[in-house]
């Protein structure tokens, strides 16, 4: 069985007020990375998290572990989803399937991830719980060949980048309307892994190919 366990449930606990600022320092940074990149002030981010600038440094000694922080929050929030897909999907996974991506569109604003324009992984910290993903999301569609649900040629980069498109953020849309938006593509995504009546995908990129472009510097083209 695949360990539950991240990086933050080794960490030892915060006071109550700690805790309390350091969750909206880091509500505050996933906000202002979405608007402003991960280069938005952090005197900017301590304002919209209620706190003083110390304050943010005393829990965030620079700006590279806040926004590991967000990147880690944000992997882990996937592996839990994934969990929770994985016990659902002995009744029927490709139920599972949706209940995972629809999780992840109802918690999107935790999701400050590589694939939604947000920060890659640079610690080993980041970078194993990323590493996670892939297996669980492959035991699942395991689960789903299995019981004849979806089709032989779905794979867990389908998963994922269709993932990362249902929770990037829709400019000028209320949030009501973009969570419709978002949970009907979804559904429709899901009832194209069904096997019955489908056409051959064209390849899937594979998680290497992506990152290559994920770590590209566009100042460099």
């Amino acid at each position: 069985m695949t360990s539950r366990t991240t990086g933050e449930d080794r960490k030892p606990r915060l006071r109550a007020d700690a805790a309390r600022n350091r969750a909206q320092i880091l509500a505050a940074a996933r906000t202002a990375f979405r608007e402003l990149g991960t280069a938005a002030p952090l005197d900017e981010i301590a304002r919209r998290a209620g706190v003083n600038i110390a304050t943010l440094y005393r829990r965030f000694p620079d700006r590279e572990a806040l926004v590991q922080q967000v990147v880690i929050d944000g992997f882990a929030l996937v592996i839990e989803a994934a969990h929770q897909a994985l016990d659902a999907a002995p009744q029927d996974a490709l139920a599972a399937v949706e209940g995972f991506l629809l999780r992840l569109v109802d918690e999107r604003d935790i999701l400050v991830l590589p694939l939604i324009g947000g920060p890659v992984p640079t610690t080993r910290e980041a970078a194993e719980l990323q590493g996670r993903i892939a297996p669980l999301l492959e035991e699942l569609l395991t689960h789903a060949r299995a019981q004849g649900t979806i089709r032989p040629d779905a794979t867990h980069m389908d998963l994922i980048t269709t993932g990362a498109m249902a929770c990037r953020p829709m400019p000028y849309l209320p949030a009501a309307q973009a969570a419709a938006l978002a949970t009907r593509h979804v559904r429709i995504f899901v009832d194209g892994l069904r096997p019955n009546g489908t056409r051959p995908l064209p390849p899937s990129p594979t998680h290497e190919e992506l990152s290559v472009h994920l770590h590209t510097d566009p100042t460099e083209s």
